[in-house]
């Protein structure tokens, strides 16, 4: 689990097919984190397993290189597939018990990709407008949250498809949502606790209209 508080940026260093998927490697560009094997970091939304990360405990001088094995439904799912090497990605480890709940729940399950519209900056606004794949426009809700590449943002619209979020200049600063413009593709993660509430009022009405169906008419 993860609260959509980037805390780092990273610079990917390779994508590099392999039998099960591929195999991308993160410079963590100095980043404070220190992670284990097995453990959780969510690059631009997406949860991820370390693997390898045993030379990472060394000194200053030891090789940092975050690593993991993305998996081929993840690399068709999300907008890994896609990282380039020198590409800067968001970076944050899993949540503790101990972690402030800065942002919302972020799970690190990409509900969809979604593509930046357009992007306007006048009025002293950042407003970045982007188009929502039903997975995801179902569960949007004016003033609710959404996890963008990993960052938790509110909802300031929403409309047919669509949906609109106003960055502060600490999220430009501290993200990679500044280089998002019109036609890049950005990973979308609504809010898990909007997607209870939809799973369970669907199945409620839909056992109500089972029930109805069934029951004998005069």
């Amino acid at each position: 689990m993860f609260t959509g508080i980037v805390e780092h940026q990273g610079r990917v260093l390779a994508l590099r097919p392999q039998a099960s998927g591929a195999r991308l490697e993160i410079d963590p560009c100095g980043w404070s984190h220190v992670p284990g094997d097995g453990d959780s970091i969510a690059v631009n939304g997406c949860c991820l397993t370390v693997v390898g990360a045993a030379a990472g405990t060394g000194g200053a001088s030891a090789d940092r290189t975050l690593r993991f094995d993305v998996v081929p439904q993840t690399l068709g799912l999300t907008t890994v597939g896609a990282l380039r090497p020198g590409e800067a990605v968001n970076l944050e480890h899993a949540a503790t018990a101990a972690t402030l709940m800065g942002g919302h729940i972020v799970q690190g399950h990409v509900d969809g990709v979604g593509e930046v519209l357009h992007v306007r900056t006048d009025g002293g606004e950042w407003r970045t407008r982007i188009a929502a794949p039903a997975a995801v426009a179902a569960h949007l809700v004016e003033r609710g949250s959404i996890a963008v590449d990993g960052v938790s943002l509110t909802l300031a619209a929403v409309g047919e498809g669509w949906f609109e979020v106003a960055l502060i200049p600490a999220t430009l600063a501290k993200t990679t949502l500044r280089d998002r413009d019109h036609g890049s593709r950005v990973n979308l993660e609504a809010d898990c606790l909007a997607k209870m509430v939809t799973l369970a009022v669907e199945r409620a009405l839909a056992a109500r209209g089972a029930a109805a169906a069934a029951s004998p008419r005069p």
